[in-house]
């Protein structure tokens, strides 16, 4: 392949996207030490979590309508350059109360990369499938890696320093992508924000079946992506009996699983079609999800359980072929504002998907927590079906 400019975009999108993640993931191995530091409990902790993820979520449609306005690649460095500013934040801050804030300004600014970084791509690439893949990849790759390096940064020198890598990260991702990805024109340079923000026109996108239809498949995804990431090392540990290094190394296949498989379900999807691809995700889904169940309920053991954690890598890689769904059913003039709001309206309610799961849990145990996943999982399954065979065009 002859490296073009387009490359070189597509590598600083995901180098970016892999910078914004790294800085959010950093804060959960130290969460002890934290909590130990200010005297507070893990629900404290928990709260400033999902403050920063909330934030995460809400800054999606606004990146959208800002990117529309000033220009893609401003969002784009704007989201990494307050990523490094949130990191060195944590590291000093000197309450709790400051600590919670500076999660909620980590979270809203990373949230500005995203959808800004995805139209630009679909400005750049005809085969946008392939290259969402590759961007979607950045996310695993930084849960891959950064969970273990704050670990040991932190076990040896204290979690302030274990905050530090997000700024260690980030910063040179921003020099790069300055110097390295040309100015882009705004989609709507001249148009009001206050009028982007208009409640008819974003309820008409909404409302349209086609969007309604991917908006749902997208927040069957995000529910069983948040409790994966949320629950997989507790139910390998508390329901199929492994140490907690084992249930790491999993949890850690997991995510190289994950990461790989996202260009190619994003390749396959612009050669096979959005919907047989995303149908593939949802049914490895159910696969790997019962793995899990069955595994612990019958003691299968290490085979069963990492023939699992290989298939559910890649049903999370579903983010590919139905994102590469919404660009293709926004028009251009859509893209930035459309792409963000649908990822706000998905994010919240998939979100979801660590509370409820978590509640199943405790009342009924770890099998009807996965079992639930791996239902969530047929539903998006069961509408991929039902649309296809009964040819409804959604």
């Amino acid at each position: 392949m002859n490296w073009r400019y387009e490359h070189t975009v597509l590598s600083l999108c995901t180098l970016a996207f892999a910078a914004t993640m790294v800085a959010r993931l950093a804060i959960s191995p130290v969460v002890p030490l934290i909590a130990a530091d200010f005297g507070v409990s893990y629900s404290t902790i928990g709260l400033a979590l999902s403050a920063m993820w909330a934030a995460y979520a809400l800054s999606q449609f606004p990146s959208g309508v800002l990117g529309e306005r000033y220009g893609e690649r401003r969002l784009i460095l704007i989201a990494v350059g307050a990523t490094a500013t949130a990191a060195v934040l944590l590291a000093i801050s000197p309450t709790i109360a400051a600590f919670i804030a500076f999660t909620v300004v980590l979270g809203a600014g990373a949230g500005l990369h995203y959808s800004v970084a995805t139209t630009l791509l679909a400005r750049q690439f005809d085969d946008i499938g392939r290259a969402i893949g590759v961007h979607v990849s950045g996310g695993p790759i930084a849960g891959l890696l950064a969970p273990p390096a704050a670990a040991i940064v932190g076990a040896r020198y204290g979690w302030r320093w274990a905050m530090g890598l997000g700024a260690v990260v980030a910063i040179p991702v921003f020099v790069l992508f300055a110097r390295r990805v040309r100015p882009t024109e705004p989609l709507r340079p001249d148009q009001s924000i206050r009028e982007r923000f208009a409640l008819g026109p974003l309820l008409e996108l909404l409302s349209r079946p086609s969007i309604a239809y991917t908006t749902g498949l997208s927040m069957v995804g995000a529910f069983c992506w948040q409790a994966t990431a949320s629950f997989l090392p507790a139910f390998l540990t508390d329901a199929a009996g492994l140490s907690t290094a084992s249930a790491s190394l999993l949890f850690s296949l997991y995510f190289l699983v994950h990461g790989g498989t996202q260009p190619l379900t994003g390749a396959l999807s612009d050669r096979w079609g959005r919907d047989v691809t995303a149908t593939v995700t949802m049914g490895a889904g159910v696969v790997g999800f019962g793995g899990f169940v069955y595994a612990a309920a019958n003691d299968a053991g290490p085979p069963v359980l990492v023939a699992s954690t290989i298939v559910l890598g890649v049903a999370m890689s579903w983010g590919a072929p139905i994102q590469s769904r919404f660009m293709d059913l926004l028009g251009d003039a859509e893209r930035g504002a459309g792409f963000g709001l649908v990822r706000t309206v998905y994010m919240i309610l998939g979100a979801s998907g660590s509370v409820i799961v978590g509640t199943v849990s405790d009342l009924s145990g770890w099998l009807a927590a996965f079992g639930l996943l791996a239902a969530v999982m047929g539903l998006g399954l069961a509408a991929l079906a039902i649309n296809r065979i009964g040819r409804l065009g959604l």
